[in-house]
């Protein structure tokens, strides 16, 4: 999220170097996109020495993408009430507590708690890496690099989950993908409390908290609720009472944003033809593409035996992938406009997960892992900045960070709906067997379904996106997103 300019800093007898600014910024937004990733891995791991069920151990994931998506928007509100540098810190030790909480757990809803605890404190941590990274740094080339590089770790921090947590799990156990960073952490929190100068806005308005503990818990129970639909059925009351109780939770914070004086999501905003339809196309997408690597990891240890550090490395080339199409996007929207590009990369996307589909349980590397791999990617990765380059620019010049956080918002809370609904169908076609074909049959449905949900989102934003856009759009949404 981008924030708006600092108008209040409190004043330090010696300025730390701006590198070292920078640094302690991008380590706490490497930690935060690290864990994302990380985790997967180290799924089957997991399962087996904790007992986790299948529906488990989607929560494993989508307790810290709900957590987070949820409270992201307040993270960023906090640090503007409160001080960029003390929430920077009460996140970080938020996030490492709970990640010493994680790798330390002895049954499966310790670690669901600890997940989500870390998406938390990694809500609270994240807004503010951004804001003090450009406080320190001078408008211009150097904020511009600077900028440049906070992008390029978090997108690295993505990349390399599969890689780190593979080497991880099978150097030393799966509970080391999160004890691993506790010492970072320790180090990134002495530091930023030693170097990093406070800033605030001070404008005086309050925290929706209401709000944002409204959409978290509607969210989390929808996706419970949709959860249960594999053992359960969509008539039954565990299935039926969860979801309609999401559905009144989001309901209730929809009405609260409309009568608070300072809602965390003005509503206002969606009157705008770019915000709305960016924000409905960045959920389709989120949706689909966000439990690529959940299924991807899946087959590659469940059906073909891959250890944990062999799946890392299958999926190094679509993890360089997502970073080729997120720095390539900003000179292609000035040639094919903003929507144009966003709908060819979902397009892509869409052929990589129909490829996919394909999957068969002697899978060969080449043809069923690493090239349709690098299309899903490469689409992820041109998709999302055109879309946050069409809705910020349907935002008035203050409310730019606001929609931006709003376009990471949506794209995670799609990520953690569509996990649970692609879990079910998966679960539903692989029934009660565990063999290498059932498996493959319900990831390969997993993939079918989401090639179709693209295709309808790349159908979607031809027909509801804003149309050609000026050229410099594609430069003032490289800093606003940051690759997944």
């Amino acid at each position: 999220m981008l924030e708006a300019a600092d108008v209040t800093r409190t004043p330090r007898l010696t300025a730390p170097p701006t590198w070292l600014v920078v640094a302690l910024a991008c380590a706490g937004q490497f930690l935060v996109v690290l864990d994302v990733s990380v985790v997967n891995v180290a799924l089957p791991s997991m399962r087996t020495d904790l007992g986790l069920s299948a529906q488990g151990l989607q929560w494993v994931v989508n307790a810290y993408a709900i957590a987070f998506a949820g409270f992201m928007l307040l993270g960023g509100r906090a640090g503007d009430l409160y001080g960029r540098k003390r929430m920077f810190l009460v996140g970080l030790a938020l996030f490492t507590l709970a990640s010493l909480g994680g790798g330390l757990a002895q049954e499966g809803g310790q670690l669901l708690v600890a997940r989500a605890v870390q998406g938390l404190g990694a809500a609270v941590l994240a807004p503010s890496t951004l804001t003090i990274l450009t406080s320190a740094v001078p408008e211009g080339a150097a904020r511009a690099r600077a900028i440049a590089t906070w992008t390029a770790v978090g997108a690295g921090g993505g990349a390399a989950g599969g890689l780190v947590g593979g080497a991880l799990v099978d150097g030393l156990s799966w509970r080391w993908v999160l004890l691993i960073n506790v010492p970072v952490g320790a180090v990134v929190l002495v530091g930023s409390t030693r170097w990093l100068a406070e800033s605030r806005n001070g404008d005086g308005r309050r925290l929706d908290l209401p709000g944002a503990v409204l959409v978290t818990a509607g969210l989390g129970t929808l996706a419970y609720g949709i959860s249960q639909t594999e053992a359960e059925g969509w008539t039954a009351a565990a299935t039926l009472v969860p979801l309609l109780a999401g559905l009144a939770l989001i309901a209730v914070f929809l009405l609260v944003e409309a009568c608070t004086a300072a809602p965390l999501m003005p509503l206002g905003l969606f009157r705008s033809r770019a915000v709305s339809s960016a924000n409905v196309a960045m959920f389709l997408c989120g949706s689909a593409m966000f439990c690529m690597w959940y299924f991807m990891t899946l087959y590659a240890q469940n059906v073909l035996g891959y250890t944990p550090l062999e799946a890392g490395l299958a999926l190094v080339p679509s993890s360089l992938a997502v970073l080729l199409g997120s720095k390539a996007a900003p000179r292609f929207i000035p040639r094919f406009g903003a929507r144009r590009l966003a709908a060819l990369g979902t397009v892509v996307a869409a052929a990589g997960f129909g490829w996919q589909s394909l999957m068969t349980p002697a899978g060969n590397y080449l043809t069923e892992i690493m090239f349709p791999g690098i299309l899903m990617m490469l689409g992820a990765g041109l998709t999302a900045t055109p879309l946050a380059a069409l809705a910020t620019s349907g935002a008035a010049p203050g409310e730019a960070g606001l929609v931006s956080g709003l376009v990471n918002t949506s794209r995670t809370m799609g990520g953690s709906l569509g996990l649970a609904v692609m879990s079910t169908i998966a679960a539903a076609r692989t029934g009660d067997s565990a063999t290498p074909g059932a498996l493959t049959e319900g990831y390969a449905l997993v993939f079918r379904t989401g090639t179709g949900v693209l295709v309808a989102g790349a159908v979607l934003m031809l027909v509801w996106l804003p149309g050609r856009k000026p050229a410099d759009l594609g430069e003032t949404a490289a800093g606003r997103i940051s690759a997944k």
